[in-house]
């Protein structure tokens, strides 16, 4: 009888101080502090280098508009989007060391969850056969303090079930929170990447524009008054701008972008310059529809790879089934990769104006309502502009710069976080030059 209720104690204490080992808790590993605080660092300085540019921008614009002024702007402006291509580099690294960090922390908390999960069998096994022994233990047990100490033995039993039982569930929400967070934390890395692209492709933009400007006029200061005054041969440059759409050899050119614009301005109201932008800024007026899911593409490059299982690939399916569309070679936009070539985020974007699946499943009811032609394709550039029109209007896009440049954010990450705030502001500056270009063709 006291080697059977020595053997019993034996348990309940390991399984007791199994409880409390595993128990401890899991914390990130911080060890790479002192390289985010250099980082933080690093983006304070560039920040700073970014408003002096800004500053030194805003007074040469001001200047009068001459051809060694407009150069100036252009190199103030090649600086500013050198040094904002860097801010967001270092924004994509510190952002990278955070995910690394609340993975591993998952990972952590994955493990312990599994151990507590195969402590919680061996404290049920205890508890079972305690349930059935307890009355036997209680009777063999001599005196009352036998009987208390056996009591004790099923009372801590019983407590550390309940125990663990709690640390298992509290483990699942913090778990379940963590991986929310870690969600965010990818979109934030997908629309930094998408960002830092833009940047290196409005640089790129700048350089050309200096170039052809000083083809145009051989660097002479007449040659740009000249070229500033010949409005007609500015037009029929502008009109010659030729855009290619879902990549089948399709094209239009501006003049023809600015009356489907012009459409979309009278059926959903929103400016015609700033529908233009928006369509830039996603995909250069429907040149750039995607290099993902075209045929020939590897498996890696598959819409069943690329776009969010349970988001988009259904709404996919129906969308391509409604257009008989072959859903395995409709090109659609690749997700971003970061530096080592690992996926961030997802990808699926299709057409001009750049929808998700899930997006326009919310949208196509609502064109084909406004055309009259069902169903609305979000390929078709007709349909693309008025389906960008009517999210811009739901995002509160009105006649103000300050409404186009928040409804610009809410369209490219659903809100106007200020770190992605370049997206808005060239939305804005592109909606000015086309409102010039407009202007120009019109008259």
């Amino acid at each position: 009888m006291i080697k059977k209720k020595f053997f019993t104690r034996i348990i309940v204490f390991l399984i007791i101080l199994r409880l409390f080992s595993f128990s401890l808790p899991v914390f990130a590993d911080n060890t790479s502090g002192p390289s985010q605080a250099q980082l933080e660092q690093q983006l304070k300085d560039i920040e700073q280098e970014i408003t002096n540019l800004q500053q030194q921008l805003n007074l040469t614009t001001a200047q009068k508009n001459t051809l060694a002024n407009k150069i100036k702007q252009l190199k103030l402006k090649q600086s500013q989007l050198n040094a904002l291509i860097k801010q967001t580099a270092l924004k994509i690294k510190k952002l990278e060391g955070n995910i690394t960090a609340a993975e591993n922390d998952i990972k952590k908390n994955d493990i312990h969850q599994a151990g507590l999960k195969s402590q919680l069998e061996d404290m049920l096994k205890v508890a079972n056969r305690s349930d059935g022994q307890f009355l036997i233990s209680l009777v063999s047990a001599q005196g009352l303090s036998g009987i208390f100490a056996e009591a004790q033995n099923y009372l801590s039993v019983s407590i550390g079930l309940k125990n663990i039982v709690d640390e298992l569930r509290q483990l699942k929400k913090e778990i379940v929170i963590k991986k929310n967070a870690l969600e965010e934390q990818k979109n934030d890395a997908d629309n930094l990447l998408q960002l830092k692209t833009i940047q290196k492709q409005e640089l790129v933009n700048n350089l050309g524009e200096q170039n052809e400007l000083l083809n145009q006029t051989k660097g002479l200061e007449a040659n740009y008054a000249s070229s500033l005054a010949n409005k007609k041969k500015l037009a029929a440059e502008l009109k010659s701008r030729i855009y290619e759409l879902f990549n089948t050899g399709k094209q239009i050119n501006f003049g023809q972008a600015v009356e489907i614009a012009k459409l979309a301005n009278r059926l959903t109201g929103i400016n015609t310059a700033f529908i233009l932008a928006i369509l830039t800024q996603e995909s250069n007026l429907g040149k750039n529809v995607g290099t993902c899911n075209r045929p020939n593409d590897p498996p890696e490059k598959s819409w069943k790879v690329i776009m969010k299982p349970t988001r988009d690939q259904e709404p996919f399916q129906q969308i391509t089934a409604e257009l008989n569309l072959n859903p395995d070679t409709t090109p659609v936009s690749c997700p971003m990769k970061d530096k080592k070539g690992k996926q961030v985020g997802w990808g699926g974007a299709m057409g001009p104006a750049q929808f998700i699946p899930s997006t326009w499943m919310g949208y196509k009811d609502k064109v084909a309502t406004i055309t009259g032609k069902s169903p609305a394709n979000p390929w078709e550039i007709r349909d693309a502009f008025i389906a960008s029109g009517l999210k811009l209007k739901a995002a509160g896009a009105g006649d103000t710069e300050n409404s186009w440049w928040k409804a610009a954010m809410i369209y490219f990450s659903g809100s106007t976080n200020s770190q992605f705030r370049f997206y808005g502001d060239n939305v804005v500056s592109l909606t000015k030059r086309y409102q010039q270009d407009i202007a120009n063709l019109d008259n």
